[in-house]
């Protein structure tokens, strides 16, 4: 081989990043889905509970490995984050899937990043320039759009709102991780967040849990929700981060809204709708911006 082709050939690892980014948006996407089928008949606390509890024993064994590290500190913040990524999110989102078509959440859901942007600066004072603030404001428009519209007949107002409100959330668990968590393994962390907002959500979810037994089909997609969208999909995301770094890592916020509209339109027959289409190109063009000047800034 020359040095022009040595210097033109595509790295192994190229395809394999590809893959594993589309993989995880194709599962994450999924999990809008999954909740639109359980939902109805979990209700959002039960189905939220049943995802949490087998997120969580997947990652327990990354827990108990790194138990030496852990204080009563780390289980404090533990509780917060687990809130604040887990049981209060998962649960609006659920929500949201009983009322509305899968795509509205998983649209939502793309504001977590200009939100956690807007976190770091109104908390923690971090720089946000002018691109990274008319990307917020481009965001939020397109939430007002998606919450402004209707589907399928239903107006979708509430289940916009709740997303965007999780959304928030994940905002905030995303900075106090970040500043909270530095010391601990990520999926150490991960398990134990999910632990401590499975306990915290127990009493709601035995409190709501429903009357009879709900069909095989959404005890089927509450699995999938918990093994394959929390499990497994958080530790593909960290290896994802350990081989290739946080921010290429994170470009799989791109694909969860497509898959989610795609999946809910191949499998359910939900059909976006022009508003979807207007209010995810406007919260996604703020998610590019948003990913653009931090990029620009950690190179600087």
């Amino acid at each position: 081989m020359n040095d022009t082709t040595a210097a033109t050939a595509v790295p192994p690892a190229d395809w394999r990043t590809a893959l594993e980014l589309t993989l995880l948006g194709a599962i994450w996407g999924g999990s809008f889905l999954f909740m639109r089928v359980a939902a109805k008949d979990f209700g959002a606390f039960a189905l939220v509970e049943v995802r949490i509890v087998l997120g969580a024993l997947i990652l327990l064994p990354f827990l108990w490995r790194a138990r030496h590290l852990l204080t009563a500190r780390h289980w404090r913040c533990f509780a917060i984050i687990g809130a604040l990524n887990s049981a209060i999110p998962f649960s609006l989102f659920a929500w949201g899937a009983e009322r509305a078509p899968a795509g509205i959440g998983a649209i939502a859901n793309s504001m977590t990043v200009p939100f956690t942007a807007l976190i770091a600066f109104l908390v923690y004072g971090d720089r946000i320039g002018s691109r990274r603030a008319i990307a917020l404001v481009a965001g939020f428009v397109g939430v007002v759009v998606l919450a402004s519209g209707k589907t399928q007949g239903e107006n979708v107002f509430a289940a916009a709102v709740a997303g965007t409100a999780a959304s928030l959330c994940y905002g905030f668990a995303v900075n106090f991780t970040k500043r909270w968590l530095a010391g601990v393994p990520p999926l150490a962390a991960v398990a134990g967040t999910l632990s401590c907002g499975a306990i915290m959500l127990a009493p709601f979810a035995i409190a709501a849990w429903p009357a009879t037994s709900p069909p095989l089909k959404s005890w089927l997609a509450a699995g999938a929700l918990g093994v394959l969208c929390t499990g497994l999909a958080y530790a593909l995301f960290f290896h994802l981060i350990q081989r290739v770094s946080a921010s290429r890592a994170s470009t799989n916020t791109y694909l969860v809204p497509l898959f989610g509209v795609g999946w809910a339109w191949l499998l359910l027959g939900e059909q976006p709708t022009m508003t979807m289409f207007v209010a995810g190109a406007l919260i996604l063009g703020s998610v590019i911006v948003s990913q653009r000047e931090a990029g620009s800034h950690s190179r600087s």
